[in-house]
């Protein structure tokens, strides 16, 4: 990639935000996989473990586990260390719930696999309101 690439989808909670991108290609636990004081990964066997998602756009498949997912993920909200936004490829309830009440924009349904695009460390603008994310990719 060179410049700019735009993938379009469906957008779930709306807004715009930007920042740095956070892949990975495993789904993330919610209860016992993330730590919401620091919104960080710390699922033992998880590629990401302890790396922040705090501020930054988490690009993954899905969640995985309990419905204590969106409670964990709710938590890093009110303790100012939820991602940016959400990019994520599997729909469930569990990320549906977690979406709405982590109130980050989030978007799914990709016209293209966002693994196949995006890398830890690009910039990404996600507009919900319109389905979109915007990847500008670092210097690889």
């Amino acid at each position: 990639m060179s410049g700019p690439v735009v993938l379009t989808g469906r957008g779930l909670v709306g807004g715009i935000a930007e920042g740095e991108a956070l892949v990975t290609r495993e789904a993330v636990s919610g209860w016992g996989g993330v730590e919401p004081r620091r919104g960080r990964i710390i699922e033992s066997r998880h590629e990401l473990v302890g790396q922040s998602f705090a501020g930054k756009v988490l690009v993954f498949p899905g969640a995985k586990g309990s419905s204590g997912w969106s409670g964990m993920f709710h938590m890093s909200r009110l303790m100012g260390s939820a991602p940016a936004a959400m990019v994520f490829t599997t729909m469930n309830t569990k990320i549906a719930l977690g979406v709405v009440v982590t109130h980050v924009p989030a978007v799914t349904d990709l016209d293209r696999d966002p693994f196949a695009v995006i890398r830890t460390g690009d910039w990404l603008r996600v507009d919900a309101d319109r389905g979109q994310v915007i990847v500008t990719p670092r210097s690889r």
